[in-house]
């Protein structure tokens, strides 16, 4: 079970000032639960992000496991202090949650062999 849960309402892949940003959101109000993974368009680090920037860093993701009801990030161990102490999160993706193919096609994308799919 994962210690941080956003149950998403919908997805997002926007590229913007040469960062593609793909995110997972409960709703667009600023307290809603969200995940939001960046990297520069031609490739490099990934930032991963839960809930506020200020649980967020560089090269997080362990790896990313696609789920029958979503997706499970596990969080590399010496991470765990910038994330609250969580090591696992778990975005709940239904059959409603909007543009969330799209998100996980880029997704798998941008992590590439962290992607368990």
């Amino acid at each position: 079970m994962a210690d941080i849960t956003v149950k998403a309402a919908y997805g997002s892949v926007v590229e913007d000032e040469g960062f593609l940003f793909i995110g997972f959101a409960e709703g667009e109000e600023e307290e809603e639960g969200y995940v939001l993974f960046r990297q520069a368009v031609d490739g490099g680090p990934v930032w991963f992000e839960v809930n506020d920037e200020g649980f967020g860093a560089e090269e997080a993701v362990d790896r990313v496991t696609a789920e029958p009801k979503g997706i499970e990030i596990a969080l590399k161990p010496d991470m765990a202090a910038k994330f609250g102490w969580a090591t696992s999160v778990a975005v709940r993706i239904g059959p409603g949650t909007e543009d969330a193919s799209e998100a996980l096609e880029a997704l798998a994308q941008m992590l590439g062999a962290r992607w368990q799919g």
